[in-house]
């Protein structure tokens, strides 16, 4: 039963957790712009503010977008996780642990949680099954008709 239902809370996480990374990637560019995230991050003492504020803003917008159709999940994870690690060191360790204080906790949850689905395979439901099972059967393959690998 529980290996029934695995494909569908992986496609639950990935889209909920892409959404809220879409959302907070867009809110960057569209509502505060570019050059004021890239002045914010200055501000906030992130090395290479604009580059940082590019580089936010598209993993963010971009890897969400790949989480919630299930593409590229391990370097998405990677990517994401990078983005969280470094907002919770240059903006969020001062603050303790809880978010409501400012603290790392919501960014910490992000980047776990952007780690485990990205290297989960994504489930049934992701693009990155199609070509995971497709070199699983392939390598299987041979070994079932006699042929050595």
């Amino acid at each position: 039963m529980l290996t029934k239902l695995q494909p569908y809370a992986l496609l639950i996480g990935r889209v909920m957790l892409g959404v809220v990374f879409i959302a907070h990637g867009w809110q960057k560019l569209s509502v505060n712009g570019l050059e004021a995230t890239a002045q914010g991050f200055e501000g906030m003492g992130i090395p290479a503010p604009t580059l940082s504020a590019y580089f936010t803003v598209f993993a963010e917008l971009i890897g969400g977008a790949a989480l919630i159709v299930g593409a590229l999940l391990p370097l998405v994870g990677l990517a994401l996780a990078g983005v969280m690690l470094g907002a919770m060191y240059f903006v969020h360790l001062d603050g303790g642990f809880y978010s409501r204080d400012g603290g790392y906790e919501y960014v910490l949850l992000l980047a776990v949680v952007s780690l485990a689905i990205g290297f989960s395979g994504g489930g049934a439901f992701a693009v990155d099954s199609l070509w995971l099972n497709k070199s699983e059967r392939e390598a299987k393959e041979p070994a079932a008709a006699g042929v050595p690998a």
